[in-house]
């Protein structure tokens, strides 16, 4: 059962890394640092969007919105560390 708790751990940290890859790209590409005409750089960000945005999508959807500041990843992030630390606290030994 440990196996399982290590793999499920590395996949949620796995997917905040790439939460955090996901947001500062899209900052790079608002400040028209990377540009989207690429098409590896467009097929790059677009496997980001579909992996990041679903989770995104749904506390979008219970939070205000704040103008251009979205706090979306941010939430996503902090409630992935509550559940990694549940599920080490919580898992049965």
């Amino acid at each position: 059962m440990q196996s399982l708790l290590y793999l499920i751990i590395q996949i949620i940290e796995l997917y905040k890394i790439v939460l955090i890859i996901y947001v500062i790209a899209s900052w790079l590409v608002s400040f028209k640092i990377i540009n989207t005409s690429n098409r590896f750089i467009y097929s790059l960000l677009d496997a980001l969007y579909r992996i990041c945005e679903p989770s995104l999508r749904i506390v979008k959807r219970y939070i205000p919105n704040f103008g251009n500041f979205d706090i979306s990843p941010i939430i996503v992030y902090i409630a992935l560390e509550f559940i990694r630390r549940l599920l080490i606290e919580y898992w049965p030994r």
